[in-house]
């Protein structure tokens, strides 16, 4: 009895399939090193999106969101008052009865230009500060303006502007808004 001892019969590519696997078996230091060094600078070269992004969100979104939403306050404020009113000091909250100028035509709608009796001041939560004229306070954050301007004997226009003291960044610029109404006699 003659047993023939052959080695078992081989795939044609096993032994080339054999080795690239030996070859493919993980990543050299080098290797390594030279991958997080390229994604380290995609990274860094993205950052200023990033910054530049929350710098926009913060002025346009936040800030911009609330002057106008305080600019809305006193407008309606100032539009809860009678169309003869030329004595309600607005700069409080409620308004007083006297001492002030209502909806007596006068004032400004340009923050640069503050006119007495047409300007308030907020602190950075949207609470009054109490003012002189137009001396700034200490803690102010947000600005009003107002003015009233008489259109004709039944109709006045009332424009009311709010800034923020500073915008977020050294981009961009100030957020400011400003909205605007007619009020009609007898409402």
């Amino acid at each position: 009895m003659s047993i023939n001892h052959q080695p078992p019969r081989r795939h044609p590519g096993a032994d080339a399939h054999r080795a690239k696997k030996v070859s493919e078996r993980g990543l050299s230091l080098v290797e390594c090193v030279f991958a997080l060094s390229l994604m380290t600078i995609l990274a860094l070269g993205l950052l200023p999106l990033g910054v530049i992004a929350t710098t926009t969100t913060e002025n346009q979104g936040h800030l911009m969101a609330r002057t106008t939403e305080y600019s809305q306050d006193k407008l309606e404020q100032l539009l809860a008052l009678a169309f003869g009113d030329t004595t309600s000091d607005t700069r409080v909250f409620p308004a007083d009865d006297a001492s002030g100028t209502g909806l007596a035509a006068g004032g400004s709608s340009d923050p640069a230009n503050p006119v007495a009796l047409y300007v308030d001041y907020l602190d950075v939560d949207g609470t009054l500060v109490p003012s002189a004229g137009v001396a700034e306070p200490d803690g102010w954050f947000y600005k009003r303006v107002w003015s009233v301007t008489d259109v004709s004997a039944t109709l006045k226009e009332i424009t009311v502007t709010a800034i923020v003291r500073n915008a977020v960044g050294s981009t961009g610029r100030i957020p400011q808004s400003t909205v605007s109404s007619r009020k009609t006699s007898p409402f």
